[in-house]
């Protein structure tokens, strides 16, 4: 096994290109709109993260099974804890029993639906807040993109959850993934697969592009680490085989002594496999995990980073 550096590309994903490898923000691909996981606490669709094609010696799940797309709580869903709707709990937790309120009933069958799909993984943070990993394969992985559920309606207001709780940003105002756009508030439109009218600057704001800002997306690449000796081992390998990143001068423990290993030099913070920096522990994962900071895909980790385990769908962040 080899471990692999993710670099976040400056442009949008070309679609046209052979060879991508995934990307984040933006739209899933090769789903349906009642296949996008939908949040467990409040019934609106999870925020895509990012969808990434795996190296063939992480493709743990079978040769099927080639790619996957990680949703996430949104940022202003994320808060200190969750965003609930008591009513959506108990449903999502009882999921053969229909709801008393029949304007529920097409979310619940959804959720329904969904807990059956043995591509479709739900993980739930310290917090309460929900996560989902969908596995794809490569006619998935290369198929359309998905535009979420509408539970919005016509004008925006027509869900019956929106008396309760406000739909979160990135579908209030499908024109602005705010995230997105304080990473890149000068990146010039590109032609993105499906978006509506290409060939047009990219607005300022793009709030004037009916659902421009849900296409947008930045490419991600992954490269073989020239050095990296965790590759293949879990962090917290049974048998003492993993190494850290860093030592200390002299086995002396103290801040002026703190070293780093010349083979750790060059390694990206968002990575696959191999030498795991997670801000605070480091979790009990399987070797075949990614690592990513918070701009791969916009959430809200307190200035932290997150880990997903791929093979035992575990997830875990904390903040910087």
């Amino acid at each position: 096994m080899l471990a692999y550096d993710l670099t976040i590309g400056n442009s949008p994903v070309n679609f046209d290109e052979d060879g991508i490898q995934g990307w984040c923000f933006g739209l899933p691909p090769g789903i349906m709109p009642e296949q996008w996981p939908l949040d467990r606490g409040n019934g609106y669709p999870l925020m895509h993260g990012f969808t990434l094609l795996l190296p063939p010696d992480y493709r743990v799940h079978g040769p099927d099974v080639v790619a996957l797309s990680f949703f996430a709580t949104p940022a202003d869903f994320n808060d200190g804890g969750p965003a609930e709707i008591d009513e959506i709990v108990d449903m999502a937790e009882s999921v053969d029993i229909p709801p008393e309120r029949t304007d529920l009933l097409s979310l619940w069958h959804t959720m329904s639906e969904q807990a059956r799909d043995d591509k479709l993984f739900f993980m739930e943070d310290i917090l309460g807040c929900r996560y989902a990993v969908r596995l794809l394969s490569q006619d998935e992985f290369d198929g359309p993109l998905c535009l979420p559920p509408d539970w919005l309606g016509q004008n925006g207001e027509g869900h019956p959850l929106n008396a309760s709780l406000a739909p979160p940003g990135w579908l209030r105002e499908p024109g602005s993934l705010l995230s997105w756009k304080a990473i890149n508030a000068s990146l010039p439109w590109a032609t993105v697969k499906g978006a509506p009218d290409p060939d047009q600057a990219w607005l300022e704001g793009m709030g004037d592009e009916p659902n421009a800002g849900l296409y947008l997306n930045r490419s991600l690449r992954w490269t073989p680490r020239q050095q990296d000796p965790n590759a293949g081992i879990a962090v917290n390998d049974a048998e003492g085989r993993y190494q850290e990143h860093y030592y200390w001068l002299n086995d002396v423990i103290d801040t002026e002594n703190y070293r780093l290993h010349p083979w750790s030099e060059g390694h990206q913070p968002n990575h696959i496999g191999g030498t795991m920096r997670p801000v605070q522990a480091a979790p009990d994962f399987s070797p075949f995990y990614v690592e990513f900071e918070e701009d791969m895909g916009g959430y809200n980790f307190g200035g932290g980073n997150a880990q997903l385990d791929f093979k035992t769908m575990g997830f875990d962040w904390a903040c910087g």
